[in-house]
């Protein structure tokens, strides 16, 4: 293929791609050790919308706001969701939060106590009904629920009591609604986690119907584990129903997607790509999942963003007309040699040209820097910001 047809196609996807932001990305964020206070910081939910408003004003590409409940409880849904519209935001995927109140400490719907399931299932509804009333197609499920020791409860039966919250909750669910189950391998608990890996959120969301699929957190796998396979997987069986981008070094570290490792992310779309995952029907969601505990949250969710369209611009870059022909030979090296002359690209000036044909600044962080925004903020939003458990 020609390079002036892999720029225009290039070019084309990168005009339709949409990445959500997370509302809790915006508030005050940090570690087991200290939470940092920022200037600026957001202080009720509208102020939250204002700030993604900003990001999206200057990227052109991220038109939604995931929401976290309780987080940001408000006592009218659709007036918020109004509020977003107003800003050229609207609200996105829903995320449930089973993990702070005391009565989780052994877990929520897997907890051996059934009052304390029907609790968590009870909060995942409310949530299902918040989605119906702010328009979201998507309920975001991550559960912290698992034991530290052996013997501390039966592996099996929690498990049972997964399947059944979560059937309750699928089955409450309107049409159009998908639920997007997440894993993590491990934290907050040490000896299992209920939904630990890929596998496990698969097998639940076979039993559970179309509407449930894998949710992939780029931070929440062992380390060495092949991130771009799993996700070829789960596009073969059209079971990903999207993205929590972040990048880690150790752990689950929440740092801004591509900082650690921008090779991996780049694996990762070249793989979604080639199965024609970047198309707007394929209705996988590229969400972001972030903590910014040093850096101010909205420069840090633009370079973000600018990370995940540099990644996505050179996986649309390679040549696949030549790289199925290498393979097809079994030309090991020269197929590795497609791929890579596309990764080793500088996609910057591609992107700065995708944005000046949408009217915006081919440099959206420089254009923020020059806005003034984050100095208007800081001086309005006097007294306190929103934060973890806020």
């Amino acid at each position: 293929m020609s390079e002036n047809t892999l720029r225009h196609n290039a070019k084309r996807v990168l005009r339709a791609q949409r990445i959500e932001t997370p509302s809790w990305a915006y508030g005050n964020s940090g570690t087991r050790f200290k939470v940092f206070a920022k200037a600026g910081v957001p202080r009720t939910p509208e102020e939250k919308i204002d700030d993604a408003a900003c990001v999206h004003e200057f990227t052109g590409v991220a038109p939604s706001l995931a929401l976290h409940i309780p987080w940001d409880q408000v006592d009218d849904y659709p007036a918020l969701a109004r509020y977003a519209e107003s800003r050229g935001i609207r609200l996105g995927a829903i995320n449930p939060n089973v993990f702070q109140d005391n009565e989780y400490r052994l877990g929520s719907i897997c907890h051996p106590d059934s009052a304390i399931r029907a609790k968590a299932v009870d909060h995942l509804l409310e949530c299902v009904e918040i989605g119906s009333q702010t328009g979201s197609g998507v309920l975001s499920v991550w559960l912290a629920d698992g034991t530290n020791y052996l013997g501390q409860d039966d592996i099996r039966a929690r498990q049972d009591r997964l399947a059944e919250g979560l059937a309750k909750v699928y089955a409450a669910m309107p049409e159009g609604m998908r639920l997007l189950l997440e894993y993590k391998f491990f934290e907050p608990h040490f000896y299992t986690m209920d939904v630990p890996d890929w596998g496990t959120a698969f097998a639940h969301c076979l039993r559970l119907g179309e509407r449930a699929q894998v949710l992939v957190d780029t931070g929440h796998h062992a380390p060495g584990t092949n991130i771009e396979f799993l996700v070829a997987v789960l596009l073969r069986e059209q079971r990903l129903g999207g993205f929590h981008f972040n990048s880690r070094n150790y752990a689950d570290d929440d740092l801004m997607v591509g900082a650690a490792d921008p090779f991996q992310l780049f694996r990762i779309l070249h793989e979604i790509h080639g199965a024609g995952g970047l198309a707007p029907e394929a209705g996988i969601e590229f969400m972001l999942d972030q903590c910014h505990n040093l850096e101010p949250s909205v420069p840090a969710l633009i370079r973000s963003i600018l990370n995940v369209q540099e990644a996505t611009a050179k996986a649309l870059l390679v040549d696949r007309d030549a790289l199925r022909d290498a393979q097809r030979d079994g030309d090991v090296l020269g197929a590795h040699a497609v791929v890579m002359d596309a990764f080793s690209t500088d996609v910057r000036p591609l992107l700065a040209e995708v944005r000046q044909d949408q009217g915006l600044d081919p440099d959206p962080l420089g254009a923020f820097y020059r806005s003034g925004y984050q100095e208007h903020i800081e001086a309005e939003r006097i007294g306190g910001g929103l934060g973890w458990g806020a």
